[in-house]
């Protein structure tokens, strides 16, 4: 860990001088000059003190934070076809298993359908993207057209199956990830 950076880092993101921090750390400006450029090291003691300063603590200015993708491109996208059923799962978030929600994009071809999935602990939702779609829920059938939405609990057998005509292609957000 390049300390001196670390701390140079936080001085100027609060936007104070070497001076002011000095001052606030009873230090002097050389010292803070030296640890900043890496050519002192401070005791564990003077180290917090800095820190306190620039409002952070030992812990928290010791921990590694991992830059999480935020966005995604269909460069990371995983996609499925399945011929027999008539559909395209894509994975528009990799790895989503992991998470709270996994959403998914879903490509019917025209009467085409997901496998019914038997009941289980969760919660879908849907955007209806184009086409048309029915929900079977049990023995309960719902339609949704394009630029609707669907909600729903997972317990009862459920698939989808998209119109005969046209197909369909959804937003599809499981939680917890099922697939």
């Amino acid at each position: 860990m390049d300390l001196g950076s670390k701390i140079k880092e936080l001085r100027m993101q609060k936007g104070l001088t070497q001076e002011e921090l000095a001052d606030r750390s009873e230090l002097s400006k050389g010292f803070i000059s030296l640890l900043e450029r890496d050519l002192t090291s401070p005791s564990i003691a003077t180290l917090a003190d800095i820190l306190q300063c620039l409002g952070t603590d030992l812990k928290d200015f010791f921990t590694e934070t991992t830059d999480e993708q935020i966005v995604f491109t269909a460069s990371d996208y995983f996609e499925k076809i399945d011929d027999e059923l008539g559909n395209k799962i894509e994975w528009i978030i990799p790895n989503a298993q992991k998470n709270i929600m996994e959403p998914l994009r879903l490509t019917l071809k025209p009467g085409g359908s997901t496998y019914p999935d038997n009941p289980h602990e969760g919660e879908e939702f849907g955007y209806v993207l184009s086409g048309g779609i029915t929900i079977i829920l049990g023995k309960r059938r719902i339609m949704v057209k394009k630029g609707e939405s669907f909600y729903y609990k997972t317990d009862s057998t459920h698939y989808i199956k998209a119109n005969e005509k046209k197909g369909a292609t959804i937003l599809w957000v499981s939680s917890p990830p099922s697939f």
